[in-house]
């Protein structure tokens, strides 16, 4: 006998896989500016490359003699691809179908996604728009029963963040189980205007007494300037530019060394770094274009620009090696440590631990924030953590003390009872605390006690800073080398070639933090 008819059910099958949620939902997915998940699917990975697993799963409706009628796809869409000719897992919601909401297959489908990253120890890219599989208040009267929660997921979420690469972009309006699926990632991204996260949306918000939209009550500009999502992008393209080029400097799995890039032909004139600090203390200075000199041109990719704005860090590479950096930013709060810029740090670090990749961290520190406002904000426990990672950390480390070092938030500029690359230029000062801040506090009584204090001050003030030159400290061997900033590309490069060997792989055990 042919099976003729068997193969025409599974035609029929696909087709109904193909249909989504139907014309009208696909349109009106459309009209609210978003792409459906089949076309986000061909939108990030190579072309052709997608090999879906789990498309028969579903609702079938069947006639009174059993014969199919039709067929509601699940509303998750799970397969493996090529992004940029390196396998992945891509999984995503599909918003035509119930909104993103449970069905029976969604849970499944979504924990097999991520044990099959997991197993092939390959990136996998989560595209959350909905609930994700968190259910609804209709489950309870279609099962007879309410659901104790369980997050039967998070055990292999929690899993892969020690193993492989994972990506989330939040799509759409994201809630609950959804919400938490895209923070816990790498890497996360929101698309301005279109997408949404919460613990709970709007309407339940109401019941509290607070009436706000969705874009009021969890936007992108709130998530990506509170460290809940990384960043923030225009478009679901620019969502998907994203994700691929995060991925480009990870390696497949922990398991695994990164490649290197090809060795740029030219770099950056190095001259102009010789005046990038002001000499005038009080001044600020842009980093960006320090970071942009000193890296592979074109190889930054700066990650939280809107949270944590003490310092910009993200992925660059250096000679081609990929490498993690972290650089004071002045223009804000002077580049004084917050909670969040601790725990953007510590997210780094922790990045950096994982997939083995050299840390570079430019240091302008005048220590954590103080005032109450820093005090109730609990900066000193945030503070505590990033240190203790900086201390946890294995991997090679390059420290380039650019102007300021002060106080306990830059004393964890490098792991001291290990051997780290450090340098300083000319223009780098260091101490316990800012002599501004200092004076008055260490040299009171002779002030208050002087014909003229405010002239005392000043001759003080003029004593001590002529003892605070980094050459001094040099002569004492406290700083390894001072440099010409135009040096310090080429030290970078010895850096970058001298850590290759250590890009080996390790299990990522990190010790408690406090």
């Amino acid at each position: 006998m042919s099976w003729t008819a068997e193969l025409n059910e599974l035609a029929q099958r696909q087709a109904f896989s193909l249909e989504m949620g139907g014309p009208e939902k696909i349109r009106r997915q459309h009209d609210n500016g978003k792409l459906t998940v089949r076309e986000r699917i061909e939108g990030l990975v190579d072309a052709g490359s997608f090999v879906e697993v789990g498309g028969l799963a579903g609702s079938g409706e069947y006639d009174e003699n059993g014969r199919l009628k039709k067929v509601v796809p699940s509303n998750v869409v799970m397969g493996r691809a090529s992004l940029d000719d390196q396998p992945v897992v891509v999984i995503g919601d599909d918003f035509t179908v119930r909104g993103g909401a449970n069905d029976g297959a969604v849970g499944d489908k979504m924990i097999f996604a991520e044990q099959m990253a997991f197993d092939l120890r390959i990136p996998i890219v989560r595209m959350v728009d909905g609930t994700g599989g968190g259910g609804s208040v209709k489950n309870i009267e279609k099962m007879g029963h309410a659901l104790l929660p369980k997050m039967k997921i998070w055990a292999s979420v929690a899993r892969n963040l020690s193993h492989v690469p994972v990506v989330s972009l939040a799509l759409g309006s994201v809630a609950g189980q959804g919400a938490a699926r895209v923070s816990g990632s790498h890497y996360s991204v929101m698309v301005r205007n279109t997408s949404q996260l919460f613990i709970a949306g709007p309407p339940v918000v109401a019941k509290i007494g607070q009436n706000l939209d969705k874009n009021q009550l969890g936007g992108s500009a709130i998530h990506t300037r509170n460290g809940v999502v990384d960043d923030e992008v225009a478009s679901e393209e620019e969502a998907f530019a994203a994700a691929r080029r995060f991925l480009s400097y990870l390696p497949p799995s922990a398991d695994e060394t990164v490649s290197r890039a090809a060795v740029p032909a030219s770099v950056p004139d190095q001259s102009w770094l010789r005046d990038a600090i002001p000499h005038d203390t009080r001044k600020v200075y842009k980093i960006r274009p320090i970071i942009e000199t000193l890296f592979d041109e074109g190889s930054v990719f700066e990650i939280g620009r809107h949270w944590g704005k003490a310092i910009v860090s993200g992925l660059a590479r250096v000679d081609g090696w990929p490498v993690v950096f972290v650089g004071s930013n002045p223009y804000h709060y002077g580049g004084g440590w917050d909670r969040h810029t601790a725990e953007k740090f510590i997210r780094l670090v922790d990045l950096a631990e994982l997939f083995r990749l050299p840390v570079v961290n430019m240091v302008d520190v005048p220590g954590f924030q103080i005032g109450l406002e820093a005090e109730k904000d609990g900066v000193m426990r945030a503070g505590v953590r990033a240190l203790t990672a900086v201390t946890q950390a294995t991997v090679p480390w390059f420290s380039l003390i650019m102007r300021r070092a002060f106080g306990v938030a830059a004393g964890g500029h490098q792991n001291s009872s290990r051997f780290n690359f450090r340098y300083a230029w000319p223009s780098a000062q260091w101490g316990s605390l800012p002599i501004e801040g200092g004076l008055d506090v260490a040299y009171r009584a002779e002030i208050e006690a002087a014909e003229d204090p405010e002239r005392k001050r000043r001759e003080i003030e003029e004593r001590v800073r002529g003892l605070t030159s980094p050459f001094r400290s040099a002569e004492a061997f406290v700083i390894e080398d001072i440099i010409d900033p135009r040096e310090t590309r080429a030290r970078l490069v010895e850096f970058a070639n001298l850590s290759a060997k250590f890009r080996r792989p390790r299990e990522f055990a990190a010790g408690l933090r406090p």
